[in-house]
């Protein structure tokens, strides 16, 4: 399915009104919040579910790549906590639609094309873990969670960003698979890639993000588990989609 959270990633959401919003749902959202570590497909998945119920799809690890990107760009070092605080606040990250693509916009400027990169994916899995960065974007998917039927993904959706989700799946695979998944994308790349390496790399991020202080990756306690390791994109979707009929 995905590699680093990137061949099934897809930067689908509304752009956020800043504008006050209840601290409650409006009447009749459905927010569908869908967790897991890199690799399992969470965002070509929950694209695809959101497209089938007619949601909107929110691709909170794009707005962190962004944040990292340009934590990145100001020279910022990744274990340097105090710098990435500081400068977390002035940036301006919003997503939209343009010609029919919703985008991540970093200071006005179309960012997709540099959020995948595997040194925006580090940074990002350090500095997400920073609370002044989470603060900045977690009112963001708040509020939009607020106003629309939302499928959102992430590490810590049905625990942290939308706990009243009425529907909370947890996506995962083996590392075999996730790293096996990533290497060939890189392959059909034309980039060079060790499975070995890559495996590595899976399970260090996996260990990392499992064991941070703040908001760490784990299953919500009524979070359904979705093992993807031996499923077709369309079997999960159709697996997920049945669970979101059963709990609505």
């Amino acid at each position: 399915m995905e590699g680093t959270d990137n061949s099934y990633d897809e930067t689908i959401a509304e752009r956020a009104d800043p504008r006050p919003h209840p601290d409650k749902r409006e009447e009749n959202m459905i927010n569908i919040a869908i967790d897991g570590p890199a690799g399992a497909g969470k965002s070509t998945i929950a694209k695809k579910v959101a497209a089938a119920k007619g949601y909107i799809y929110v691709d909170t690890g794009a707005m962190y790549r962004a944040m990292a990107l340009y934590l990145l760009r100001s020279g910022i070092d990744r274990d340097d906590t105090d710098a990435i605080s500081a400068a977390c606040q002035a940036p301006e990250i919003t997503i939209e639609y343009r010609d029919g693509i919703q985008v991540v916009l970093l200071d006005g400027e179309n960012v997709n094309e540099y959020l995948r990169t595997p040194r925006v994916s580090d940074m990002a899995s350090r500095s997400s873990a920073n609370p002044d960065v989470r603060a900045k974007l977690l009112q963001l998917q708040q509020d939009l969670a607020r106003r629309q039927n939302v499928v959102m993904d992430g590490r810590d959706i049905g625990t942290v960003v939308l706990p009243d989700a009425q529907v909370k799946i947890f996506l995962t695979a083996s590392v075999d698979v996730r790293a096996d998944r990533r290497y060939k994308e890189l392959i059909e790349k034309g980039e060079k890639a060790d499975l070995g390496e890559i495996k590595a790399q899976i399970k260090e991020r996996d260990a990392r993000d499992m064991n941070r202080p703040i908001a760490p990756l784990k299953q919500a306690d009524d979070a359904v588990l979705v093992d993807t390791s031996d499923m077709t994109i369309e079997e999960v979707v159709a697996a997920i989609t049945r669970i979101i009929e059963e709990k609505i």
